[in-house]
């Protein structure tokens, strides 16, 4: 059941996506679920979990656009279009992060990678189809959490581009 964080649960426990999201004071409800290991995809398994389709649940992916580490927040339902990513950042050429450096740098684990309170700021891009939305659900930055909220919010708080980067 979903429950609406509040102060006390994120001194209680809440990561560093949560605590952030606490501290701008931005409305979000966290959804948590039981994460199956054996499950092929993080993100669909975090939508059928959720009962939420899978075009609002969004995954963070870390690229590598021309040497620099670049966060891309597509649909579950599709993926990436790395030159679509590329373009969006001014960059020539991307493609995707050796994933020890992600979650170094980042400071999360693979399929728990959050676009939000992240270790060191990276340059994100939101796909456009968010703003369609009302609330599009990303990692809270563990596998078996997610925080739901509106996309406006998390574009004011990582500095995001919205831009078309996802394919179907």
């Amino acid at each position: 059941m979903p429950k609406k964080a509040n102060k006390k649960q994120q001194s209680a426990g809440g990561t560093p996506a949560t605590v952030a999201l606490t501290a701008a004071g931005v409305d979000f409800t966290v959804h948590s679920y039981d994460h199956d290991p054996a499950h092929p995809s993080y993100g669909e398994e975090a939508a059928e979990a959720m009962g939420v389709s899978p075009d609002r649940v969004f995954k963070t992916l870390v690229a590598d656009v021309d040497g620099t580490l670049t966060v891309a927040v597509v649909p579950v339902a599709g993926s990436l279009d790395l030159k679509a990513l590329a373009t969006a950042v001014g960059g020539k050429r991307a493609a995707m992060a050796d994933p020890a450096l992600a979650e170094r740098t980042t400071g999360y684990v693979r399929g728990g990678i959050s676009p939000l309170g992240q270790r060191k700021k990276l340059p994100t891009v939101l796909d456009a189809s968010a703003s369609s939305h009302a609330t599009i659900c990303v990692s809270a930055g563990r596998r078996g959490l997610e925080v739901e909220l509106a996309p406006a919010s998390l574009v004011t708080l990582t500095g995001a581009t919205l831009a078309s980067i996802g394919r179907a």
